[in-house]
């Protein structure tokens, strides 16, 4: 564990491999990113509690237990932070995505109750107050817009890879999917704004679960992949 690991590359031609070196992280690397951490999700936390228009530096420096200076150290200005705090909420959705390939061999139900479980936390309301602060603020929608199509994109490749026995029916994949998304995504949205009647969560969780199952590709199709 002490050596460096080595990455060895063979270049074209036939030339001999190159050994590429990569030193291990500092104490005061490791130090670093924890307090960046430490910010990210302290600035997660104001944006659930006071929303987007109303998360400052300071605030988010206090949050986190820290000095401004500390948090300016790190970050230089707000939107530095907030490129940093959208990279963090994309990496946990994506993998609330992985969550839920590690149950596709199980119930479709399961698969369902998981993702509606990860959508009913903190780092998912965080996300939609930024989704719709960006929609009047240009500069956060410059920050947002990107990084929300390579997630998308990262996403519809992570999926096809955790459920690969849907794979000899894209279509059906592809509607399923979407399917799943706004379904979750919107019942999610709408318990946030107060839009949502609970006693319908089972009721509508359970209409979906049936027609994810309709458009499954049946077992003897699956194991003759």
């Amino acid at each position: 564990m002490g050596i460096p690991r080595k990455l060895l590359q063979t270049a074209s031609g036939g030339r001999p491999a190159v050994a590429v070196a990569t030193a291990a992280p500092t104490q005061q690397s490791l130090k670093s990113e924890q307090t960046k951490k430490r910010l990210i999700e302290g600035a997660i936390r104001c944006i659930v509690k006071f929303g987007y228009s109303r998360t400052t530096t300071s605030r988010v420096a206090a949050e986190a237990g820290l000095s401004r200076g500390a948090m300016l150290h790190h970050f230089e200005n707000g939107d530095a932070l907030m490129r940093a705090v959208i990279a963090e909420l994309h990496e946990k959705r994506l993998r609330a995505i992985r969550r839920s390939g590690d149950l596709s061999g199980r119930d479709v139900q399961e698969v369902v109750r998981t993702y509606w479980d990860q959508l009913s936390s903190p780092s998912f309301t965080a996300f939609h107050e930024l989704s719709i602060a960006a929609r009047t603020d240009q500069g956060l929608a410059r920050i947002l817009e990107p990084a929300q199509a390579e997630f998308r994109e990262r996403r519809y490749a992570l999926s096809i890879d955790a459920f690969p026995e849907w794979q000899k029916n894209r279509t059906n994949f592809d509607l399923a999917l979407a399917l799943s998304q706004q379904t979750i995504e919107g019942m999610a949205i709408n318990r946030l704004v107060h839009g949502l009647d609970e006693a319908m969560v089972e009721p509508l969780l359970a209409n979906l679960e049936q027609q994810i199952k309709a458009l499954k590709p049946p077992a003897d199709k699956v194991a003759a992949a």
